[in-house]
């Protein structure tokens, strides 16, 4: 079994150290933009090959999982298809799924693809922060497509329990309103944390020496990796702007509490929302 993965960042190159853990582990393939970073794969000893030829590459491959930004993804699954062995399992490991799992569906016919989101990462990026721990525990979703064949589909199963991930079926559509909600909604929020801390900052910057944990905690995200942000939020943009028109809901209702000082209303709601969150995570 040959396994190409384009893109070694830390989401492919954690894909790659997982997989060779096992004995009976698959022959790696790593695709990479340039010889700088062939080299780094290189020396980290991430796969048992690394190319710059992705032609090649996916050519030998029984699978080709897509590790890249969503929207440079997008773009290397109208490229790749015409290189594809018959029966390749295409799968990705985007952020959002909708407008993957369109351009998965314009393969041609003897491949097999099937869209992928593991719910994992980290807020910094590159191949040297990759652990072959990453996706231990995480659940990793999996959208086939309707043309998807069943062997397929168990092939994918069979690579997420590989890696240690939980497995979870959903369509497109469903898996972009709730990430919309849980990923893509925070980024934006610790974002707005960050600039409304900034402009308190520049009146007096000693705001920034009182943040301590929680502050740090609650803005983590806000350190995620610019160019990938920018690629989930522009191809998952109407279920964000409706996750932040509900956002926006909430903190009203919040405002209208503290503007007429009802403090037995505003206790019961956020005594409400105490239990609900103590409830999911303990």
């Amino acid at each position: 079994m040959v396994v190409t993965i384009v893109g070694l960042g830390l989401m492919g190159g954690s894909l790659a150290l997982a997989l060779r853990r096992h004995d009976d582990g698959p022959y790696l393939i790593g695709v990479v933009r340039n010889q700088a970073r062939a080299e780094e794969a290189q020396s980290l000893d991430v796969v048992d090959e690394v190319t710059t030829d992705w032609r090649d590459a996916v050519a030998r491959a029984h699978i080709v999982v897509l590790a890249t930004p969503v929207r440079t993804l997008i773009r290397q699954i109208r490229q790749i298809g015409p290189h594809l062995q018959s029966d390749a399992l295409v799968i990705d490991l985007g952020s959002t799924k909708t407008e993957i799992c369109q351009a998965l569906a314009q393969l041609p016919d003897h491949v097999q693809p099937i869209g992928g989101h593991p719910m994992c990462g980290k807020e910094v990026a590159g191949l040297v922060h990759a652990e072959a721990t990453l996706y231990e525990g995480a659940t990793f979703v999996l959208c086939p497509l309707e043309r998807t064949a069943p062997w397929a589909r168990e092939l994918a199963l069979d690579l997420v329990n590989r890696v240690g991930a939980r497995p979870l079926i959903l369509p497109p559509d469903l898996h972009d309103h709730l990430v919309a909600t849980i990923s893509h909604l925070p980024y934006l929020v610790a974002a707005a944390l960050v600039g409304t801390t900034h402009q308190v900052g520049k009146q007096d910057p000693r705001v920034w020496q009182v943040a301590a944990s929680g502050f740090r905690d609650t803005t983590r995200v806000a350190s995620s990796d610019v160019k990938m942000m920018l690629d989930i939020l522009l191809t998952n943009r109407a279920a964000v702007l409706d996750m932040l028109a509900r956002y926006l809901e909430e903190l009203n209702t919040l405002r209208s509490l503290l503007e007429e000082d009802n403090e037995g209303e505003l206790r019961l709601y956020l005594a409400s929302i105490k239990a609900l969150r103590d409830a999911h995570f303990g």
